[in-house]
């Protein structure tokens, strides 16, 4: 006797009735329902799905529910470790500023720290310097945190808060161009201390953008924190407990949302952050919801952090002492907007000599390290970024390698995707905030 792997049926006034009597639906249904085991692969990428920068995500796909998920990196592909072994100490900071392209003066100053250690100089760095270090990267800080409001907004349908995000984020590039006479990848921190001081009107810009942005906070969260899409989209969506963010390596918002107030600037403080008063934000939650607040928290640290150091700044020199280590601090810019001045040149020729001779050999061929090895870490707006720096006693790095805080994170996205909706692995890679110029160096 044939039996049929349907289940009983009848017609009514209200269309067909399906009886079911005894065992388990999902077996009742394989048996039956020729494409209950049929998955698809999807492509997300490589483009830019909640990311800065060019990301391939394969997602294999139950309907839509993401039963794999596998990140392939590399299309950048800079090769910006491997050229800082054709450059000279100082000539790697115009390198490194390039690879988080978002936060590029996190990159330049853990990589000075780091030859500054080296060299044995950390004790000489002036107070100026460091302070100057610390207000340009809680600012780059601020303007990193709004990009990651401003897109992942946009990626999640709040177009408005990607037009504000980016329009506040404005107002420090300007600060930063005023400073550096760069928007972005400044090669401003050196090895040493800073390429140039702050004039006085950079910091009338930032007495105004401290007066600004608290205002402009409080627009962001009535905008979002209680918009029913956005809390939807948000919360419980794309978890990651404090435990498995600890054995991925996860450090940053993502580790702090979920409970864990882990922050270098705290547990392991440098460039005097131990002397400033602020808090560590965190969240128990470890959503992308946590996420958000956060940022937003630390953004606010951040502006705490700004204003302190702007009361601090004494004057002072801005580069250590030691003129066969010091690149020249004292830049005039030439009429073209580009090179030194006349005037500056003629100076340096004029002193003596010797004095040129080794102003000559200082910018092409760089000042000698020791050999030996470092590693030194910064809390950067994504995480431990950490400088693993080796010197063999040349005037070029031997080798130096960056713990990348975006490469790390993006191994937890599988665990945060698996077994989510596809529209989640949005709102879930956004949260991570990946800069792949960071990933692929």
């Amino acid at each position: 006797m044939t039996t049929s792997n349907y289940a009983t049926e009848r017609e009514t006034t209200e269309g067909k009735v399906f009886t079911v009597t005894g065992g388990d639906w999902d077996q009742v249904v394989s048996g039956t329902d020729p494409i209950n085991d049929e998955r698809i692969v999807v492509n997300m990428g490589p483009q830019h799905p909640s990311t800065h920068g060019v990301l391939r995500l394969i997602l294999e796909l139950e309907g839509e529910t993401v039963r794999e998920a596998r990140s392939v990196v590399g299309y950048l592909h800079t090769g910006i470790e491997k050229n800082l072994e054709y450059r000279n100490w100082v000539q790697g900071s115009t390198f490194v500023t390039r690879m988080d392209y978002l936060s590029p003066l996190f990159n330049e100053t853990a990589y000075a720290l780091a030859v500054e250690k080296l060299l044995g100089i950390t004790d000489e760095v002036t107070e100026r310097a460091t302070t100057i270090r610390v207000l340009m990267m809680e600012l780059n800080r601020i303007s990193s945190h709004l990009v990651w409001l401003a897109t992942t907004g946009m990626e999640l349908g709040a177009i408005n808060m990607m037009l504000y995000g980016f329009r506040e984020r404005e107002y420090i590039l300007d600060i930063f161009e005023t400073i550096t006479g760069l928007r972005m990848n400044h090669a401003y921190v050196r090895p040493g201390g800073v390429a140039q001081d702050v004039p006085e009107d950079a910091i009338r810009k930032i007495r105004d953008f401290l007066a600004l942005m608290p205002k402009k906070l409080k627009e962001y969260e009535n905008l979002l924190s209680g918009q029913p899409i956005w809390t939807e989209r948000t919360k419980n969506v794309a978890v990651l407990d404090v435990t498995a963010c600890v054995s991925l390596g996860v450090t940053g918002p993502v580790l702090r949302s979920a409970g864990l107030g882990w922050d270098l600037r705290k547990t392991m403080p440098y460039c005097g952050y131990e002397t400033y008063e602020f808090d560590v934000p965190t969240h128990t939650d470890g959503d992308v919801w946590g996420r958000y607040l956060v940022r937003l928290a630390e953004i606010r640290e951040s502006l705490k952090l700004v204003e302190q150091a702007l009361d601090r700044l004494k004057p002072g020199p801005v580069m250590v002492a030691d003129r066969k280590i010091a690149w020249p601090a004292q830049l005039a810019i030439g009429v073209d907007g580009m090179g030194n001045s006349l005037e500056h040149v003629a100076k340096i020729m004029g002193q003596s000599m010797e004095s040129l001779i080794h102003h000559f050999k200082l910018v092409t061929e760089g000042f000698r390290v020791p050999p030996g090895q470092v590693y030194v870490a910064v809390e950067s707006p994504r995480g431990e970024l950490g400088v693993h720096a080796v010197s063999d006693g040349g005037t070029r790095p031997y080798r130096v390698h960056y713990r990348e805080p975006s490469f790390v994170n993006l191994q937890a996205l599988p665990a945060m995707a698996e077994g989510g909706l596809i529209a989640d692995v949005i709102a879930g890679g956004a949260s991570l905030d990946p800069v792949m110029g960071g990933c692929d160096r």
